[in-house]
């Protein structure tokens, strides 16, 4: 996909986002803009410092006033065939999902089975999704998933990935109504 489609796609996502959002868009009033751009997003993706490091790494946070916004950067390598499918849910922040490569089956829904919370002092919870559980998946629908796809995940809908044959790397951008996430983080990658 090239950088022009690739950015054109991205800013459609999120312009839908935001209009879906009854109320949001005269809020913004005279905010600047805040960017991430590929370089940004490549960036956080090679990032090897001691912080911002796992698997979901939160690019920005942006304070939107009656809402904090977040975009993440997420890659997953291959799965184990026949293996249990890990799953997750977090209880405040729904996440759009933008396929940018490679792919896979994207789970949602169903049950999570062996549900345990995740440590409130971990980076996922404190910069990426806020307070969450994970498990095994039990049911749920299934749906491939590959560049330029797009799902939507409300708060608290269990979500995880099996049969990626390669890598997916896609990103998750966060409505936060609550204003969970930390307004004005910005990952370590980017403040050199």
């Amino acid at each position: 996909m090239s950088r022009h489609s690739w950015t054109m796609s991205l800013a459609a996502v999120v312009a839908l986002l935001v209009l879906a959002q009854p109320g949001l868009v005269a809020q913004a009033g005279g905010a600047s803009a805040t960017d991430i751009t590929k370089a940004n997003i490549d960036a956080v993706l090679g990032h090897q410092g001691p912080d911002g490091v796992g698997t979901d790494r939160q690019i920005k946070v942006v304070d939107l006033g009656k809402y904090n916004l977040g975009v993440g950067v997420l890659r997953r390598g291959p799965t184990k065939e026949g293996a249990p499918v890990g799953a997750i849910a977090h209880s405040q922040v729904t996440e759009v999902y933008y396929i940018i490569s490679g792919g896979g089956t994207l789970v949602t829904g169903g049950t999570i089975v062996g549900q345990k919370p995740l440590a409130a002092e971990s980076e996922v919870v404190r910069i990426a999704v806020g307070a969450s559980v994970s498990g095994t998946f039990q049911g749920g629908e299934r749906r491939l998933v590959g560049p330029g796809d797009v799902v939507i995940i409300p708060a608290g809908v269990p979500h995880g990935f099996a049969d990626i044959k390669d890598h997916v790397t896609y990103l998750s951008v966060r409505p936060d109504p609550d204003h969970v996430l930390p307004a004005g983080y910005v990952h370590p990658a980017l403040k050199q």
